[in-house]
């Protein structure tokens, strides 16, 4: 018979999950400092609620407004928030692999620091973890505080990465519960510096369930993602975890053949009927048509060799600043990221 266990021997066995010896929460945040305050005394009072230890690790995400001077302040007169800035803005993905491979938790759950995930979610999670899943999403029921436009722009975007990719993509967030053997997974075994957090936590398997929410409108504030970031995001998701793209190059030679083929017999035809008319019109759509289908297929071999060469130049995800609130004895991930990009 096999033992109970689970990835590596690292996770808690799903037969035997109670109360998590340790509860960490992973914030990235950025430039959030007018809504720090009002965040933490949220879900402190629902983590409080549970009557279970807890550790938050807010990730500064090299903002520009004090955040972290005032994550100093806070950390004097609670010894279970803990902080970590990093040396520049890199990215929420960068800030959330931070702290994930700084966290100590048997259970991590990470969540933005915005107020428009709600913390009071974080019981019912925990439930389903009890109930044996490893991974559970937090996915969105309603976005009533975004415009018609994103929320269009968002469906289409996940049902169509969702179909390519195999993954469930749909109403997906970054608010996440995971299991200490997920998050071993996702910050030792997958070291690729173009990450696609949502992506990947699904990729990985284990149990997983669903549990709805509403975004919550944000009371201060406004978001930090501009369209060229979301473009870049859309981009990472979609290289990282299909080639379809590559497979449109094909579809476009296809595409040209038939165009090609078309014209050849229609300027054939006219030949053999003595009714030729200038080609100027079609040799000039025919080199348009051409030019484009190249120029695309171009884009988007050029987008995949662009994650090859920022892949083998195996820089750091991430790189830390200064740590406030970790002992000596804590994982050194949440103080000096090796070199492979793991940070553990």
């Amino acid at each position: 018979m096999c033992p109970d266990s689970n990835a590596e021997g690292h996770g808690v066995p799903a037969n035997r999950r109670g109360t998590p010896h340790l509860f960490s929460v992973v914030i990235p945040v950025y430039n959030e400092l007018n809504v720090l305050d009002e965040f933490i005394g949220r879900i402190r009072s629902v983590l409080d609620r549970m009557d279970i230890a807890y550790e938050l690790i807010v990730v500064d995400d090299g903002s520009t407004d004090h955040t972290f001077d005032h994550l100093l302040r806070l950390n004097q007169v609670s010894d279970e928030l803990k902080g970590i800035r990093l040396s520049r803005n890199f990215g929420k993905e960068s800030a959330l692999l931070a702290g994930l491979t700084a966290a100590n938790g048997d259970v991590v759950v990470t969540i933005d620091g915005d107020l428009q995930h709600p913390p009071q979610l974080i019981p019912d999670m925990l439930d389903a973890w009890r109930g044996g899943a490893s991974v559970i999403h937090a996915v969105k029921r309603g976005r009533a505080p975004d415009s018609r436009f994103t929320r269009l722009g968002a469906s289409i975007f996940n049902a169509l990465l969702s179909r390519v990719s195999g993954l469930d993509m749909r109403n997906a967030s970054d608010y996440k519960l995971l299991d200490r053997a997920a998050v071993d997974v996702i910050t030792t075994q997958l070291r690729e510096r173009g990450r696609f957090y949502r992506g990947l936590a699904d990729w990985i398997g284990f149990e997983q369930r669903r549990v709805p929410f509403d975004v919550e409108e944000r009371d201060k504030g406004s978001g930090k993602w501009s369209g060229f970031a979301l473009a870049e995001l859309a981009v990472t998701a979609v290289t990282s975890f299909t080639s379809a793209p590559l497979r449109i190059i094909t579809l476009l030679g296809v595409v040209t053949l038939v165009f090609g083929v078309i014209v050849s017999v229609e300027a054939l035809l006219s030949w053999f009927r003595d009714d030729t008319v200038s080609g100027f019109v079609t040799i000039i759509i025919t080199l348009l048509l051409i030019g484009s289908f190249i120029m695309i297929s171009l884009g988007i071999i050029g987008e995949y060799i662009a994650k090859i060469y920022d892949e083998i130049k195996h820089r750091p995800v991430y790189v830390v600043e200064s740590t406030c609130g970790f002992t000596l004895d804590e994982p050194q991930a949440a103080h000096r990221p090796s070199q492979d990009g793991d940070s553990r």
